[in-house]
């Protein structure tokens, strides 16, 4: 009977993800903010709370986030995160200090203490690098000039969420400053052997998973991948970050057809990761933080868009190309519920859960809608400032007046 009662939960949960997920796509719109609402309906609290399915989607959860950063992962090469660590620093860091700042004093001001700073700080500062790439490519700015700018602060932020998560996992622990210390050292030495093998050995990790069966290197990647996962976890380093690095190992054709095969999986799993978290929030608890998060989302774009004017300005890109990238950086998304889900977990303050969800929620809406409309208001403002000069009547002053003409010689010319 419990076992029956499971499919059912189970069977309603991904339907109405599904039904959620064709709304989006009605709207051109991020299904994230619906899955986070599903969530909502679905816990304590909820319209339907779940009965029997909670661990299965708990266990479903995890691999979400993991295939996430893996499918993440096999966008790049490890030549070329090298390359565009030293080359986006600049821009990386003030990324980091404009958006980090007001999560980290909005937790001191309310009061949360220190490890919840960090919290927030990862929770603000971070762009969603799955609604950012969707956006890009349905509207068409993958050929863009600012594009290459813009990616290369989402990989700045993708290896700062490396060295970020193990910190943030021991301050959640209880390790402190020594126990974070440890556990950086521990990730670093993980993330450099893993860059290793890719640089120097990614041959024979290819030539280990490859197989001309579909079915046979869908089961090798998906198992190397939740096998580093889980040992990054033990070695107390994030296991999004290991499944990411795993998936730098891989490339060429090999990393498209793993991406093809496991596309599936990942979308399948990470809408559920985001009904998890949505299941641990309290509707009751959203609307005593609405307001906080409408600031703090009202920040977080100013600051977005700061950074991505600074990012395409460097690239010698005209003010709509600095615009496109600013409003691109604003959803956030994954990786901001991945930290939210971290402190969470950890007991940290009861609020922080309620407030990341409205915060995600406001910006994974305000993001898409922002962008759809950057390219019409500028034409609209220009369009405005064009006929504002021609409908201007020209005054005494504005007409030029011809200059004197000189005297000639004194007696007259020849």
């Amino acid at each position: 009977m419990e076992s029956a009662v499971q499919l059912i939960e189970l069977g309603a949960i991904i339907l109405a993800l599904g039904v959620l997920g064709a709304v989006s796509v009605r709207f051109s719109i991020s299904p994230i903010p619906l899955y986070l609402i599903a969530g909502l309906a679905f816990g304590s609290g909820g319209v339907y709370p779940l009965t029997t399915s909670e661990d299965f989607v708990s266990i479903g959860a995890e691999v979400g986030v993991i295939l996430l950063l893996f499918t993440l992962g096999l966008e790049y090469t490890a030549d070329e995160l090298v390359g565009t660590l030293k080359t986006s620093a600049p821009v990386g860091l003030a990324d980091m200090a404009l958006n980090a700042l007001p999560g980290v004093a909005a937790a001191l001001l309310l009061g949360w203490g220190p490890v919840a700073a960090v919290a927030m700080g990862g929770i603000t500062y971070v762009t969603s690098s799955g609604i950012t790439a969707k956006v890009i490519g349905d509207l068409g700015w993958l050929g863009n000039r600012e594009t290459p700018a813009l990616l290369s602060v989402l990989v700045f932020e993708d290896l700062a969420m490396a060295a970020y998560l193990p910190i943030l996992t021991a301050l959640l622990a209880g390790a402190g400053l020594v126990g974070g210390a440890v556990a950086l050292a521990v990730a670093a030495a993980t993330i450099a052997v893993i860059l290793f093998v890719a640089l120097r050995h990614g041959a024979w990790v290819e030539r280990f998973v490859s197989s001309p069966s579909e079915e046979v290197l869908l089961l090798k990647v998906l198992g190397l991948t939740l096998l580093v996962a889980g040992i990054a976890q033990q070695l107390q380093v994030s296991a999004a970050v290991g499944a990411f690095l795993v998936g730098i190992a891989l490339s060429g054709s090999l990393a498209h057809t793993a991406h093809k095969l496991l596309s599936p999986l990942r979308d399948l799993f990470a809408a559920v990761f985001f009904v998890f978290f949505g299941l641990h929030t309290d509707p009751h608890d959203l609307p005593p933080v609405l307001g906080i998060a409408a600031v703090l989302a009202a920040v977080g774009i100013a600051t977005k868009l700061a950074t991505g004017w600074f990012a395409a300005r460097r690239a010698g890109v005209a003010a709509t190309g600095r615009l496109r990238a600013g409003v691109a950086l604003v959803p956030r998304g994954e990786f901001n519920i991945v930290i939210a889900g971290l402190a969470v977990s950890a007991g940290t303050n009861a609020r922080l859960g309620p407030l990341a969800a409205a915060y995600v929620l406001i910006l994974a809406v305000a993001g898409p809608v922002l962008a759809r409309g950057v390219e019409p208001l500028t034409r609209t403002v220009r369009a405005r400032r064009t006929a504002r000069r021609e409908r201007t009547p020209q005054t005494d002053d504005d007409v030029p007046v011809a200059p004197a003409p000189r005297p000639g010689p004194a007696g007259g010319g020849r």
